[in-house]
């Protein structure tokens, strides 16, 4: 019985050791996620086109995240919209992979022994600081502290084991077949969803002597496999380029076991002739091989991605999905937010493509081009509930007091791009289509008023665009102050309408009705229009100074500014 009580203890701490080392890690990688994250995309967008950058880059940030697996799927879902291409992400993968040798190093310093020292300065950090940055720092200070004591717990409950002889023959028996041993660890890093969670338990078997250096050397490599498979998983279902992203990392990882597995003897062997510590032995195999495997693919980058874009060819994405939108990257708020702003920035550049294309059909009567806006239409809907749907469940993520208003402000952008939207396709175009059908033309004076206050609405929606893509403050308030302009042009045009049917004008009597409604659907754009320059300007934006007289975008080139919108 007393046996069976200290196995059940044994275990219990097996898994509660677990447990903190993986809460640890999710602790500190939260903290770090308020104190930086949202400099996170920055970093990575700045560094990538240097390669020696990138590869510093991915190893810092693993180091502070603890996982290798945690920067891939950031850099997949940074590939699949458009924000890295594969040729840059490559060098950050690679040194992402070096990021994870420190932890291995810091167990083998024996950091583990002050893991209880550590989570209390972080405690003292959070609960006498009345800041919320360093409420933060604290709070990554306890993650840190958190998995070096799972570690520790983790390491006392498998001291008794190094004398059983049954355990000893299981892994014996696991050890003694490499690619058994390969696989086991790639399957138990895959689910654990953490590298440096594994590393950690293959440092501490080897460390009470329940493995030999060569058996743990195996564990290594499959570990270092296993890391790559959550971001395969991440990437399925989505773009090519994000697809190439973790297949690249899943080729560095098996083309460096295959390259480094036929002299994993003699390798085992030079290790231990320097130095007799099994954690250091393990540290350092750790160490060289993910060196190694970044001198021998970083000189092929540019090869390699060609060689993926060759067996990746890029496919079409259905108008129905969403370009930058990506789940996996929801348990890294801040980088999800950027994305999910670039979807609304796009959503309203679709929006404003409509609107043109309502002058297009009064100009020219193309009814098919009133069949495309409506399928458009469609299309913009479903995507503007799939935004809302990824925003509400971002909101919900931990996220700075400024990220959640720019969460807020994006669903309220949303909402009024969908209403002008919904005024585009059920108030304009069944209008235009009846239009076309009935051959209905305007006085010349009437053309030229639909004209003036459909140039000032559209102009006020190049400038909300523009102030909603670049965060600008300054546009949304040349946007907000034409509502009024608008609105008292639009009361004006009404009243010579009205003029010009009492003097009988044969087209004005035939065209009023299309002429009222026209002018009514485009004060209703206005006004949401005015509500999402109001949006920007209020909660989108960080820096509010504007110059005295700031230039109108009207003096732009029509031709750039179309040129500007369709590379969003």
């Amino acid at each position: 019985m007393p046996q069976e009580l200290s196995l059940t203890t044994m275990a219990l701490m097996l898994l509660g050791g677990m447990g903190l080392l993986l809460y640890g890690i999710s602790v500190m990688s939260e903290g770090l996620q308020k104190i930086a994250g949202h400099r996170l995309r920055q970093i990575f967008s700045a560094v990538t086109d240097r390669p020696f950058l990138g590869l510093v880059a991915g190893a810092v940030v693993t180091i502070l995240f603890q996982s290798s697996t945690a920067t891939t799927v950031i850099l997949v879902g940074l590939a699949a919209a458009s924000v890295v291409t594969l040729r840059q992400c490559l060098p950050v993968i690679l040194g992402a992979d070096i990021g994870t040798t420190v932890t291995a190093q810091l167990i083998a310093l024996k950091v583990t022994e002050i893991s209880l020292p550590i989570v209390g300065v972080g405690a003292l950090i959070v609960f006498f600081s009345k800041k919320d940055r360093y409420r933060r720092v604290g709070q990554a200070v306890i993650g840190f502290g958190l998995l070096f004591l799972g570690l520790k717990i983790m390491g006392d409950a498998m001291a008794p084991l190094r004398y059983s002889a049954v355990l000893k023959e299981a892994l014996l028996g696991v050890s003694s077949s490499p690619l058994l041993a390969i696989l086991i660890a790639a399957i138990f890093t895959f689910l654990v969803h953490s590298s440096a969670a594994a590393l950690g338990v293959i440092v501490v078997l080897a460390s009470q002597g329940l493995i030999d250096t060569l058996a743990a050397f195996y564990f290594i490599l499959g570990a270092n496999v296993g890391s790559s498979f959550t971001a395969v998983f991440s990437s399925l279902g989505s773009h090519r380029e994000a697809q190439r992203v973790a297949a690249a990392h899943v080729l560095a990882k098996v083309g460096g076991t295959f390259l480094v597995f036929p002299f994993a003897v003699p390798f085992v062997n030079w290790l231990t002739s320097v130095t007799s510590s099994p954690s250091f032995q393990v540290a350092n195999a750790h160490t060289l091989f993910n060196v190694f495997v970044t001198c021998a693919f970083f000189p092929l980058r540019n090869f390699g991605a060609r060689a993926l874009e060759r067996l990746l060819p890029e496919k079409k994405i259905p108008d129905f999905e969403p370009r930058y939108l990506n789940e996996a990257l929801l348990d890294t708020p801040s980088i999800a937010l950027g994305l999910a702003y670039r979807e609304v920035a796009r959503l309203s550049a679709e929006v404003l493509r409509m609107f043109r294309d309502v002058d297009r059909v009064l100009r020219f009567n193309k009814y098919d081009l009133t069949e495309r806006m409506i399928y458009k239409e469609n299309v913009v809907n479903t995507l503007f509930s799939k935004a809302t749907a990824y925003i509400t469940l971002l909101l919900r993520r931990p996220l700075s007091r400024r990220e959640f208003e720019k969460g807020m402000g994006l669903i309220k952008v949303l909402n009024d791009l969908e209403l002008i939207s919904d005024i585009i396709s059920k108030n304009i175009v069944p209008q235009l289509q009846q239009k076309i059908r009935e051959r209905i033309i305007f006085s010349s004076t009437g053309w030229e008023e639909l004209s003036m206050i459909y140039q000032e609405v559209c102009l006020m929606m190049r400038l909300t665009h523009k102030a909603l893509v670049r965060a600008d403050y300054c546009l949304a308030e040349q946007a907000i102050k034409l509502h009024p302009r608008v609105l008292k042009l639009e009361r004006g045009l009404r009243s010579t309408h009205i003029y010009r049917l009492r003097e009988g004008i044969k087209e004005t009597e035939a065209s009023s009705r299309l002429h009222l409604e026209l002018l009514n659907a485009y004060v209703r754009i206005a006004e949401h229009l005015r509500n999402i320059a109001l949006t920007v300007a209020g909660e989108l934006t960080a820096e509010r100074v504007c110059p005295p007289e700031p230039p109108l975008l009207e003096e732009e080139p029509e031709e750039e500014n179309a040129v500007r919108i369709e590379a969003l």
